[in-house]
């Protein structure tokens, strides 16, 4: 079964044409298909529209935030609902129109010959603003060398997935996480590759992302590096920086404790100071870094507990 997750903010107009082209979509690949509508908060009547079209067609489906969450709280909710509907495959689509429909089954098809389990839409030819196209460069390069994965257009919203893939990402649909949901998943052993597709001219109405939502993806990117590399070893990195600071506020004392045996005076000299406050940095580094671990251990030993339990009942 394959459900397909739109999340959508002020989109009315463009759902109308677009839930029944997605359907249209899904009866070409021949699947037990569904098409859920996430609204996130809509004030145009998006919910009203979606609903007038569960009443028509069975496999149409509508879930509302109360107030605006954002995109990866949308698709968090999608994600459940799919997961509970028996989905075998969760395809995420925008509302705007720019992600062609009739792309599904290229996206389909890696997953179902079993040569994928995550399949980003790459977007090789952008219908958007110069300035959204060049920032998408910048933040897709970025992404691709700071997380050290494959791909070409990690920001695009247009991706089909197994239901294992996004039950695991779950826990990380916050923020600005659903843009690294490739990232995510490469890392977790999932085999993930790209499709070239399609990317039309939003359809109607303006895009409802400016410029912070750059920045805001590319502070996210620097929490999704760490989580992947020190979230089961947090001292390595907190623990790294403190020795290297107390080490080095260690030599820079010692330096003045010498010079001071030779009878020059050092109460004047800003390198004290320098030397004193890398010594205090450093341990209060390593402290924290051991009361992460504390953190880490507490957990992991929560979590054994509870699997113990279920094993046993």
């Amino acid at each position: 079964m394959v459900w397909v997750v739109v999340p959508a903010l002020d989109e009315a107009e463009n759902l109308a044409v677009l839930v029944p082209r997605i359907r249209t979509a899904l009866a070409a690949v021949a699947v037990d298909g569904q098409v859920l509508v996430v609204d996130d908060g809509s004030t145009d009547g998006t919910s009203e529209v979606v609903r007038a079209m569960t009443q028509t067609f069975g496999n149409v489906h509508l879930e509302t935030l109360r107030r605006n969450l954002g995109k990866a709280a949308a698709l968090q909710r999608g994600f459940d609902r799919a997961l509970e509907g028996g989905a075998e495959i969760i395809v995420m689509m925008d509302a705007d129109g720019q992600d062609d429909p009739a792309e599904l089954a290229r996206l389909l098809e890696p997953i179902r010959q079993g040569r994928s389990d995550l399949v980003t839409g790459a977007r090789t030819v952008r219908r958007d603003r110069f300035v959204k196209r060049h920032t998408s460069r910048l933040y897709n390069a970025t992404t691709r060398w700071i997380a050290a994965t494959p791909g070409r257009d990690f920001n695009s919203g247009y991706k089909a997935m197994r239901a294992e893939v996004a039950q695991d990402v779950l826990p990380m649909m916050y923020g600005e996480m659903h843009r690294y949901l490739t990232v995510l998943a490469h890392h977790s052993g999932y085999r993930v590759s790209e499709e070239t597709v399609e990317h039309h001219p939003r359809m109607n109405g303006d895009s409802k992302y400016g410029l912070a939502r750059f920045w805001r993806g590319m502070s996210d990117l620097v929490t999704v590096r760490f989580l992947l590399s020190y979230e089961h070893r947090p001292s390595h990195l907190f623990g790294g920086i403190g020795m290297v600071l107390f080490l080095l506020g260690s030599v820079v004392l010692g330096y003045l404790t010498a010079i001071k045996l030779l009878g020059e005076p050092i109460g004047g000299r800003p390198l004290l100071i320098a030397g004193v406050l890398a010594v205090l940095m450093g341990l209060q580094f390593v402290i924290f870094g051991l009361l992460a671990e504390l953190v880490v251990n507490a957990r992991n030993r929560s979590v054994g507990q509870v699997r113990s339990s279920v094993h046993v009942g």
